[in-house]
């Protein structure tokens, strides 16, 4: 049996502070079902601790506080990163913010490589804002500083 990793590479650490692509499974609050979620704003500046900022009315909100066990997943070093954790509450709402988002921290229990035995990743999904590019840059350094900041 594997050893369990409890903490983040430097490698994940550094690829988790810069805006990054992350799929946030929860708990379903109502039926129990898995649910996941793409999230963009999230910072790692510890390798035992993940923060990340959501709208405050989504349904992500009521899912943790139901179950806060939670799984981040992100694409690096030619692999699936699947974190495990519990998220917890730092604020309701940013300050600094135009618009209310909620700040969680995810303790870091377990980290494994989820991709599949004889493979990797040989290039990572890229994504794009469709609004607004200096209001969405504007919007993301809002958002990172108050999370830094929270």
């Amino acid at each position: 049996m594997a050893e369990t990793i409890t903490a983040l590479s430097e490698q994940q650490m550094l690829a988790l502070q810069n805006e990054k692509l992350v799929l946030l499974a929860t708990l379903d609050s109502e039926s129990g079902f898995p649910s996941v979620s793409a999230i963009s704003w999230v910072y790692a500046d510890r390798l035992t601790h993940i923060r990340f900022a959501i709208d405050q009315r989504s349904r992500i909100v009521t899912n943790i506080n139901k179950h806060p066990q939670v799984t981040l997943t992100f694409f690096g070093e030619g692999k699936v990163n699947c974190v495990y954790g519990n998220a917890a509450v730092v604020a309701e709402a940013l300050e600094g913010v135009p618009f209310k988002l909620a700040c969680y921290d995810v303790a870091v229990e377990a980290v494994r490589d989820a991709m599949f035995y004889g493979s990797r990743i040989s290039a990572e999904p890229e994504y794009e804002k469709t609004y607004d590019k200096r209001a969405a840059e504007k919007l993301d350094g809002q958002v990172f500083a108050a999370m830094k900041k929270a």
